[in-house]
């Protein structure tokens, strides 16, 4: 391999998903070690960086092998400030913040999130995230991923016929504590943080978003593409029919989602393909603080569309 990096299976039996390791400043130099970190992208849509240097320097570089990178479209959303103008984004919780903390199977968390794609509730859909631990939890915190492909494959025939058909609404208002579909079972709200109920009562600021529950890749595989975060109802069916048909969808992602549970090192970064991909967050002890620096990559699937101005390029820059 060129460069001396190497790939391998990220866990047997997984049907995505590679650990990269040897990857430098200086192999990133080389063009073919670029085009092969891409194709495995491609191929396998998570990697995950073993022994990379901890820098936002290595995070950049890294991140430009998949892309421009883009600034993450909420304002509100905190940046890093050694990387702002890069669009390194800040994903800090913990005792000293204001938290919304949840109730899952019994044990209160903070930063838990349901499986989503990144920025739904925009018409254009970032190409990829790349993730770097600053702090890491000492129990949980953990970042899960689930393969759209085998979601797909794994759906009951009749469901996965149905599903081919739906459009979904998105709307930036709904989020964690106020999701409306795929609820895990024990979920409660213990407490809202200030920023996410001021984020719901501007409810009437947001256009809705609408994008296919399927889509196809051109490499010919179909993709099962659902949030169930910012997720708000079907196009054309926001009925109590329509709202069960969504209801069973993500409950059957919930259910059947084959999922890689990364358990965060140091040492470490983490990419994947947000057109492709699911992701959750285990969530975390309220008591433990959990700090991420995420850059987002450029790009659009071309599939998305806002309710009421299809023309529109940003919800909310």
């Amino acid at each position: 391999m060129p460069g001396e990096v190497s790939f391998s299976p990220l866990q047997e039996g997984l049907p995505f998903g590679s650990t990269v390791r040897g990857v430098t400043l200086a192999t990133l130099e080389d063009e073919a070690v670029r085009a092969s970190i891409w194709r495995a992208f491609e191929d396998r849509g998570v990697l995950v960086f073993e022994d990379i240097e901890q820098s936002s320097e290595m995070q950049l570089a890294l991140s430009r092998v998949f892309g421009p990178l883009k600034d993450h479209p909420v304002a509100e959303v905190a940046r890093a400030e050694e990387g702002l103008a890069e669009g390194i984004i800040d994903l800090h919780s913990g005792p000293d913040f204001d938290l919304t903390i949840l109730e899952i199977e019994g044990k209160e968390r903070h930063a838990w999130l349901p499986w989503h794609f990144d920025h739904a509730y925009n018409n254009e859909l970032n190409r990829a995230g790349v993730l770097r631990p600053v702090v890491i939890a000492p129990e949980d915190g953990m970042t899960c991923f689930a393969d759209g492909i085998a979601l797909y494959k794994a759906l009951p025939e009749a469901l996965r016929a149905r599903a081919d058909k739906l459009s979904v609404l998105y709307c930036l208002h709904t989020l964690v504590v106020n999701m409306k579909y795929g609820r895990p079972k024990g979920f409660a709200e213990v407490h809202t943080s200030d920023a996410e109920k001021a984020m719901i009562a501007q409810q009437p600021r947001w256009q809705r978003s609408i994008h296919p529950a399927v889509w196809t890749r051109p490499s010919g595989e179909k993709v099962l593409h659902v949030s169930l975060l910012h997720t708000d109802g079907l196009e054309g069916r926001e009925d109590a029919q329509g709202d069960a048909l969504l209801e069973e969808i993500c409950q059957a992602i919930n259910a059947s989602a084959q999922a890689y549970r990364h358990q965060w090192q140091p040492g470490t970064m983490l990419v994947w393909d947000n057109w492709r991909v699911l992701h959750s967050v285990t969530g975390t002890d309220p008591k433990y603080p959990r700090r991420l620096f995420r850059t987002t990559i450029q790009g659009d699937y071309g599939l998305g569309r806002f309710e009421e101005d299809a023309a529109a390029k940003d919800v909310v820059a």
